[in-house]
């Protein structure tokens, strides 16, 4: 679903913000992307998804080329950003409805589909609120709705429980899972290592650029470590340092 080789972005300023990163991510997993601030990860993450063109390397992404072919991936994935994109004003039903029709569906069947992602996500009833009435958990909820309602089959998760409550961090937890138990396949950020623990079935650690580590969350604590103590051997930061500043 996921395959890159020697991927990497240099800006124009000298700044090799990714150094060449070799990734493999099959259907059907859930696998988090973690490191320390400034390792790489949100541009690599924009560059999975077509928002910046890489300098070096290749990659296929949900069966098209990087490169080549990047209107085709657009068309197949799916990409909640940290911030999200819901309008604080208009009501979020209209809005997704609208982001149906951008990708080309008629408006009956981007209706059925609205309401078919609504009912997926526990939010049938909330399609005429506007989004600054919204809860932080509906919110996200919603933001995923947005990412779902074209059907991909890769989505692009950035920090998606960032600010959340610990009860809406679970829910929101329970649905990921699900997306995967239909059959997507999900690769997300965190700063969470409890969240990159119970959620993922793989672990892939980048720092200063290039993959630093890869492993199913039990492999890289084996030893009797911790997963922040795996974390903190391999790129001699604790996450969590990240998340207080």
């Amino acid at each position: 679903m996921l395959t890159t080789k020697s991927l990497g972005k240099t800006f124009r300023n000298g700044v090799a913000a990714v150094r060449g990163v070799d990734l493999h991510v099959d259907q059907g997993e859930i696998v988090g992307f973690l490191g320390p601030n400034g390792a790489g990860k949100t541009t690599t993450m924009r560059m999975f998804t077509t928002l910046l063109t890489p300098t070096s390397g290749s990659a296929t992404v949900a069966g098209h080329d990087l490169l080549t072919d990047p209107r085709a991936v657009r068309r197949r994935i799916g990409y909640l950003s940290q911030h999200g994109g819901l309008s604080p004003a208009n009501p979020v039903g209209e809005e997704l409805e609208l982001h149906a029709m951008l990708y080309g569906l008629p408006r009956r069947t981007a209706r059925d589909r609205v309401a078919g992602v609504l009912e997926r996500l526990e939010l049938t009833g909330l399609e005429t609120m506007p989004g600054a009435a919204l809860s932080g958990g509906q919110r996200r909820r919603f933001d995923i709705a947005f990412c779902l309602v074209h059907d991909p089959v890769l989505l692009f998760l950035d920090e998606p429980t960032t600010g959340l409550d610990p009860q809406s961090r679970a829910n929101l937890w329970s649905h990921v899972r699900a997306l995967r138990e239909g059959g997507a396949t999900v690769f997300l950020t965190t700063h969470y290592l409890d969240e990159a623990d119970a959620l993922c079935d793989r672990i892939v650690i980048i720092d200063h650029g290039v993959v630093a580590a890869e492993g199913t969350p039990a492999e890289l604590k084996s030893g009797g470590r911790t997963l922040d103590e795996a974390f903190l051997d391999i790129t001699g930061r604790s996450l969590r340092e990240d998340v207080a500043a």
